[in-house]
């Protein structure tokens, strides 16, 4: 299955959505912010980036901008709880494969992940 790297600094998200995951038979490795993400993004290659986009030290849009430029292939997924920062977020349209709002159901979120690795 898939090496799905998951960015967020809600422990209890980090843990919800990797269960989730792992359940579905994917590996998840999880960052607490974007600047631990995007040097975990240096270690090895990932099939997907979910990522929280308000978070500390770095946020989500500028781990995606970052992620984008030295992994153009890579699907990005974004998670917010913030109706302003998915507006943000939707002006990187060419850069993300979606955004994804919290509260989410864990079936739609499975899905839209599944849906942005059928895409690579």
């Amino acid at each position: 299955m898939a090496e799905i790297l998951v960015a967020d600094d809600e422990e209890a998200v980090r843990a919800l959505v990797s269960r989730a995951l792992e359940i579905r038979g994917h590996t998840v490795t999880l960052a607490c912010d974007g600047g631990e993400a995007l040097a975990l993004l240096q270690t090895k290659p990932y099939d997907l980036l979910l990522t929280d986009i308000v978070m500390p030290v770095m946020d989500g849009i500028a781990l995606a901008l970052k992620a984008s430029v030295d992994f153009p292939a890579l699907p990005i997924l974004m998670m917010t709880g913030f109706s302003a920062e998915k507006q943000r977020a939707h002006n990187l349209d060419m850069l993300i494969d979606d955004v994804i709002e919290k509260p989410f159901a864990i079936e739609a979120l499975v899905r839209t992940v599944e849906k942005a690795l059928k895409n690579v």
